[in-house]
């Protein structure tokens, strides 16, 4: 009879052992960025958003990804709460995985922002060039899309070219070596191989892919903390309007952050985004689609998605 009050007494001293490390869960933040999440890189460099929660009683913690990818299949695994801005074609893909997640804000578009890249001394010119060729670019990036529909527009597909699938740093390295003939990518690495490489812009997103960068959340987490997300949009928006505002001082704090670039380059990346932070509307989807059909057109997407067939949070505007 004496072992139940023990038992009681044990399951109390336990419950209360854990309940520091589940209140401390919940007042952490755990935010998943790339090197070229610009805003959300600026607001952790200046501390504005701890600001801004601080009050709030939430911390943050920062996660580097090296890809939207693999960030995005961390969101789905509750490995981290919120993402950074990634390209339009990397929810299509966790979509397809299964994945929940919420949209909670959108940068506008920014075609130029990404571009195919040959040397300077290649031969090619045209985009019909690129049959027979070996291509660096990054699965599910937006240069990926970019990439799918540079080569329908000369009558090409992905059968007809040698795709490199490389994250970013890979796919520099692949064409500064001459591994690839081309590299397709997006800024600052545009910038800083066109100032570095003296590389040549084949084409870049006009006309094909207008290129706007997601923001996104944990359907759970979206639901449970919408408080949170709106103070992060708010951050966002100011964090867009300043560099554009401020775009040698962005240069100063981001140079050193991406591998320590010149501040021309930066600003000439910075000058083809558009950081224009607005909240997700149910037509802004209406490319994620055109995005998801030509991917399973391809073969790279395991069943077709509805691309509006996700959770949409709409912030309060400032």
């Amino acid at each position: 009879m004496t072992f139940k009050p023990l038992r009681r007494v044990a399951l109390v001293l336990l419950a209360s052992a854990l309940l520091p490390s589940f209140a401390s869960a919940e007042q952490t933040l755990r935010i998943g960025y790339q090197k070229s999440s610009t805003l959300l890189t600026l607001l952790k460099a200046r501390g504005t958003l701890e600001q801004r929660l601080q009050a709030e009683g939430i911390r943050i913690s920062w996660h580097e990804f090296p890809s939207g990818l693999p960030l995005l299949e961390a969101l789905n695994l509750g490995n981290v709460d919120l993402s950074a801005d990634v390209a339009d074609t990397v929810p299509v893909f966790t979509q397809a995985a299964g994945a929940k997640l919420t949209y909670f804000a959108r940068e506008t578009p920014s075609p130029t922002a990404q571009a195919i890249l040959v040397p300077a001394d290649s031969p090619l010119k045209t985009l019909a060039g690129l049959k027979g060729k070996r291509v660096a670019v990054t699965k599910a990036a937006g240069s990926h899309y970019l990439l799918i529909q540079a080569l329908a527009k000369a009558g090409l597909t992905f059968k007809d070219i040698t795709p490199a699938y490389l994250i970013p740093a890979d796919g520099r390295a692949a064409f500064e070596n001459h591994k690839v003939d081309a590299w397709v990518t997006w800024d600052p690495y545009v910038a800083s191989a066109q100032r570095q490489q003296n590389a040549r812009i084949l084409a870049d997103g006009s006309e094909l892919a207008s290129y706007q960068r997601y923001y996104l959340a944990g359907s759970d987490y979206a639901k449970t903390h919408p408080e949170v997300l709106q103070q992060v949009y708010l951050a966002l928006r100011e964090a867009g309007a300043w560099t554009k505002a401020n775009p040698a001082e962005a240069a100063r704090i981001l140079g050193p952050l991406w591998g320590n670039l010149d501040s021309a380059t930066v600003q000439q990346a910075n000058a083809r985004r558009s950081y224009d932070v607005q909240p997700v509307k149910l037509d802004n989807l209406a490319e994620q689609q055109r995005i998801a059909d030509a991917f399973y057109r391809e073969g790279l997407l395991p069943k077709a998605v509805d691309a509006s067939s996700v959770s949409l949070y709409e912030p309060a505007q400032d």
